[in-house]
């Protein structure tokens, strides 16, 4: 399977053997969702997943996932509120609720600062969609579009609008350097809204004196304006399906998908399809119908990486959720290459770009039994995998930040080398003899960066045939 899986932990899989067991059905990056707690909760798990690495010689990504932004209303002096359509509400402070009636308690005063007449706002977590009819004195009047009820504390969003709250919070930032600290391998950012968000978390990283790779998560309607920006910063993108879903018409979120991935595809940036995957069965031991198309039209439009959410957190069937999804995932690449011109030629140019493209198509002409690519920044064994080779695609790093990014590409089996000996075709072919995958008369298709007399390294400058 070229696919990658991500799976959430949670009570249903935090103990070692179930660890363990979900890295013998194929996944390789387990994401810990910090919405659900801090560092000091998820310190044991981390433990246990390095632990589980050691032991079954796979090399594991711990994906951190800030909670973000959640911006809800807050408590409503009757709960529930029922509304119909072109019912008036009021929107503001909480400390005006006793003034004014219908009153939506909301203390995001920044975000109602933004608010102009037109605008668009959805409560109860997308059920409820108003419309801004004027703002005065901090408050604003809302008429609503259709009919429901609004509970207190219930999630809200403004579909198109650049609200002033960043997209890291103060305990976003405490998370993320604790999350260095205890060895997290790459962070996701949630409700990003442009690529200023993306730069901030790179700073605090920086600070730290390390560096690890950003996602950001496209939950904001307002950040696919933004999409090749924030894919020019991103280290990788998240589709993000549930807020994005709340923020964009439905009707519209499976194009946005597929624009999403084509434009990271373009970008060679690893490409994430998150929420509700297959959802069923977190009760039930087999997916739906439609679950199933779901996960193989994800992995046909190119996504490198297939998310499990609470599926494995808390699903009654984590083991089986992830064999299901393997299964799914290897039949839908069956049918990409049947269907497909593998590999596929890159968009954009470039020396790089071409010389993997070049290692792709004499991987095909020769019929080698893999491809093996020197890197030290990852970026080669992307190009790579951008193309979509039949052939599994081996990322070989010395650096082990760079070695644990490569989890996030489509076909990439990541590889931490050692230093020695200086030359990288050298240790690339060290490996290739030393690996028991690759049998004596095996041919492999190698890439690595020859300097010249004097140069320290190169940019990857050379495509070798290599017979086992």
């Amino acid at each position: 399977m070229h696919t990658k899986i991500i799976a959430t932990i949670g009570p249903a899989c935090r103990e070692k053997h179930m660890i363990a067991s979900l890295v013998r059905q194929g996944v390789r990056i387990f994401r810990l969702n910090f919405s659900h707690g801090g560092a000091q909760d998820f310190a044991d798990i981390i433990k246990v997943i390095r632990e589980v690495e050691g032991q079954s010689k796979a090399s594991l990504t711990i994906l951190q996932d800030l909670s973000g932004p959640k911006i809800r209303t807050g408590d409503l002096k009757e709960s529930p509120m029922t509304v119909n359509s072109g019912d008036e509400v009021n929107m503001g402070p909480s400390e005006l609720q006793e003034q004014l009636p219908r009153y939506i308690p909301f203390d995001h005063v920044e975000i109602l600062a933004d608010l102009n007449t037109g605008d668009i706002v959805r409560v109860s977590d997308g059920g409820l969609k108003f419309e801004v009819l004027n703002r005065q004195d901090g408050v604003v009047r809302l008429v609503a579009s259709d009919a429901g009820i609004i509970t207190s504390r219930k999630g809200i969003s403004f579909p198109g609008i650049r609200t002033s709250i960043a997209a890291l919070t103060a305990k976003d930032e405490k998370d993320l350097v604790d999350g260095l600290k205890l060895g997290i391998d790459a962070v996701a950012l949630s409700f990003v809204q442009g690529p200023e968000d993306i730069a901030q978390a790179k700073d605090i990283i920086e600070e730290q004196g390390t560096w690890i790779p950003v996602v950001a998560k496209l939950e904001r309607e307002v950040a696919l304006k933004r999409l090749e920006e924030i894919i020019d910063i991103a280290d990788a993108v998240m589709v993000a399906r549930g807020d994005l879903g709340l923020e964009c018409p439905l009707p519209s979120l499976p194009t946005l998908q597929k624009r999403i991935i084509s434009s990271c595809n373009e970008s060679a940036t690893p490409v994430i399809v998150a929420t509700q995957m297959l959802l069923s069965m977190v009760n039930n031991p087999m997916p739906t119908r439609a679950e199933t198309t779901d996960v193989a039209n994800a992995v046909l439009d190119g996504a490198d990486c297939l998310m499990l959410s609470e599926e494995t957190a808390i699903g009654k069937y984590p083991l089986e959720c992830v064999g299901y999804m393997a299964q799914i995932a290897e039949e839908a690449e069956k049918l990409f290459f049947e269907k497909e011109s593998s590999p596929i030629r890159p968009v954009k140019s470039g020396g790089e770009t071409f010389l993997a493209f070049a290692a792709c198509l004499m991987a095909q002409k020769v019929d080698a039994r893999a491809l093996v690519a020197h890197t030290d920044s990852g970026f080669t064994a992307r190009l790579i995998s951008s193309c979509r080779p039949v052939q599994k695609i081996f990322g070989l790093s010395p650096n082990s930040n760079m070695q644990k990014y490569m989890n996030f590409s489509w076909g990439v089996i990541s590889i931490h080398i050692p230093e020695e000996p200086a030359d990288h075709l050298q240790r690339t072919e060290n490996f290739v003899e030393g690996y028991p995958g690759f049998c004596a008369g095996d041919e492999l298709i190698i890439t690595a960066g020859h300097p010249k007399p004097g140069q320290e390294r190169s940019l990857t400058n050379l495509l070798k045939v290599y017979r086992k």
